[in-house]
């Protein structure tokens, strides 16, 4: 996208209705809370988006929540939605930035390049007092197609290979009790605790109250006092994709593009006996 990884409502607003450009809505909210994104975007939702619902365009023959889906279902469901390589397309969610960037690397995973977050989703479009539809998307279908880049990816055997490799940093997205193993995973069955000699930054360290993303002054010192080196390489994780795409999305506005995702997260690692896991800082 011209304007990089994020742009205002400002932008959209006065874009709404080219040709070109698609406008997705990609609310999600943890199982605990009980809020279908889905019902929420029907209450109201941006003219035109359509919903991009991230646990049903997923791989579901794995017992792993919302992995990503393999090109020719994700062909099949851009198709359904009217996304295409050649869009235009801003994503967003109703938190802010909370799920809206893990559809942005999703899109950006299957060969679309042209694709950027609304720096503080819906509730910044609510709060400029733009207008809202509401109801059932209206579906306009469209011939898509996936071209897999699979730099932006890591599975765990990657992640094993990258913890014995120094130049390698894992930055995980999880609150900082769940990192250190001092609160339980919102998920039965896992461990508490992280990789050993990952970094922490909580995702919630680089989002203002607001829900837009952090200034790139605050950003750069966010990352330093994680102790990530903006130089060598990255791969971010969390609990099941979501929050590390936040991260990966707020290291893009600095400059670290295509950093790779580890798609299983805590969901995998912490599920297995065979992966190791430490506690404490």
């Amino acid at each position: 996208m011209e304007t990089g990884p994020l742009v205002s409502v400002d932008w959209l607003a006065s874009r709404l209705g080219e040709p070109d450009l698609r406008v997705v809505d990609a609310t999600w909210y943890m199982p605990a809370e009980n809020r279908p994104g889905l019902s929420e975007f029907e209450r109201g939702h941006i003219p035109g988006a359509v919903f991009f619902d991230i646990d049903q365009i997923a791989d579901r023959t794995l017992d792993l929540p919302h992995m990503l889906p393999d090109p020719k279902a994700f062909t099949a469901a851009a198709s359904r939605l009217g996304l295409a390589p050649a869009h235009r397309i801003v994503v967003y969610d109703g938190q802010g930035i909370f799920s809206a960037p893990r559809v942005w690397w999703t899109l950006r995973v299957m060969g679309f390049e042209q694709v950027a977050v609304l720096d503080g989703g819906l509730k910044a479009w609510r709060a400029a007092g733009l207008p809202l539809d509401s109801g059932a998307p209206t579906l306009e279908p469209a011939p898509s197609s996936a071209r897999p880049q699979l730099d932006l990816v890591r599975d765990l055997d990657a992640v094993l290979a990258a913890l014995a490799d120094p130049q390698v940093q894992i930055l995980d997205a999880r609150p900082a009790p769940r990192f250190r193993g001092e609160a339980p995973e919102p998920r039965a069955g896992l461990r508490g605790g992280h990789m050993p000699g990952a970094c922490n930054l909580p995702w919630s360290a680089v989002v203002d109250a607001d829900g837009a993303l952090r200034a790139p002054a605050e950003l750069h010192a966010a990352f330093a006092v994680a102790g990530i080196n903006l130089d060598r390489p990255i791969i971010t994780t969390c609990g099941s994709g979501v929050s590390a795409a936040v991260l990966a999305l707020a290291l893009a506005r600095l400059g670290v593009d295509r950093v790779p995702i580890y798609d299983g997260s805590w969901s995998e690692w912490g599920a297995r006996s065979d992966t190791p896991v430490v506690t404490g800082p």
